[in-house]
C-alpha cells in the first residue's frame, strides 16, 4: 500500500516529497500517511489543476509545513468527495459527478436552490453535454443508492444533524442545500 511505499523510500534515503492520492479518506488514514512522511494527502476524484497546486506548494514549502497544512487544505472539490465518499454515494456513477457541481453551485450562489429545475439542472447539463432531466434523474439515483445503503446516520453525523429518520429520503434540493450549507459554514 501507499504507506509501505512511504516506509521503502525513508529506508532507502531517499528525500523526496510525497502526495498521497487516495479515495479512502478517513482521519486515521490521512493521519498515518502524513505521520509516515507525505506532504500531501488528497481524495480521489481530484481536480487536475489542484494537484499540480499542491505539487507546486510541496516543491516551495518546506514538508513539516506542508505536512501540517495539507489536513486544513482540501478543496471544495475534496471535501465534498470526502463526503459523498463517507454516505457510500460510488464515485463510478454519473450522479456523483453531477452532485458535487451542484453542490459547489450553491456554495458559490445558495439562491440557485430557488430555481434548481430552471437553473441547476441545466448549467449542469451544459458543462456535461447532457440534458437537465438526465442530470436530474442521475442526482436522484446518486442519492437512492446511498439512502439504499442504509446510511443515513452517516449522512446525519456528517451533516451534524438528526436531519432525517427512517425511510424520508431527501429530494435532490435539499440534499444539495444540506451539504452546500455545510461547506459554507466550514469557510466561516
Amino acid at each position: 500500500d501507499g504507506i509501505s511505499v512511504i516506509n521503502k523510500l525513508k529506508e532507502a534515503g531517499l528525500s523526496t516529497k510525497i502526495m498521497v492520492l487516495s479515495v479512502i479518506c478517513k482521519e486515521d488514514v490521512i493521519s498515518r500517511a502524513m505521520s509516515a512522511g507525505a506532504s500531501y494527502f488528497m481524495a480521489k476524484p481530484y481536480n487536475f489543476n489542484v494537484l499540480i497546486e499542491r505539487m507546486r506548494d510541496a516543491e516551495q514549502s518546506p514538508a513539516n509545513y506542508a505536512a501540517q497544512e495539507s489536513i486544513r487544505r482540501y478543496s471544495l472539490d475534496e471535501k465534498i468527495s470526502k463526503i459523498f465518499i463517507n454516505v457510500d454515494i460510488p464515485p463510478h456513477i454519473k450522479g456523483y459527478s453531477f452532485l458535487r457541481e451542484g453542490v459547489k453551485m450553491a456554495v458559490e450562489n445558495p439562491s440557485v436552490i430557488n430555481s434548481i429545475t430552471k437553473t441547476l439542472y441545466p448549467k449542469i447539463g451544459e458543462k456535461y453535454s447532457t440534458s437537465a432531466s438526465k442530470v436530474e434523474r442521475a442526482i436522484r439515483h446518486a442519492i437512492e443508492v446511498a439512502w439504499n445503503r442504509g446510511r443515513i446516520d452517516s449522512i446525519n453525523g456528517i451533516l451534524g444533524v438528526r436531519a432525517y429518520v427512517g425511510a424520508e429520503k431527501p429530494t435532490n434540493g435539499e440534499f444539495i442545500a444540506l451539504v452546500a450549507d455545510k461547506m459554507l459554514l466550514e469557510k466561516a
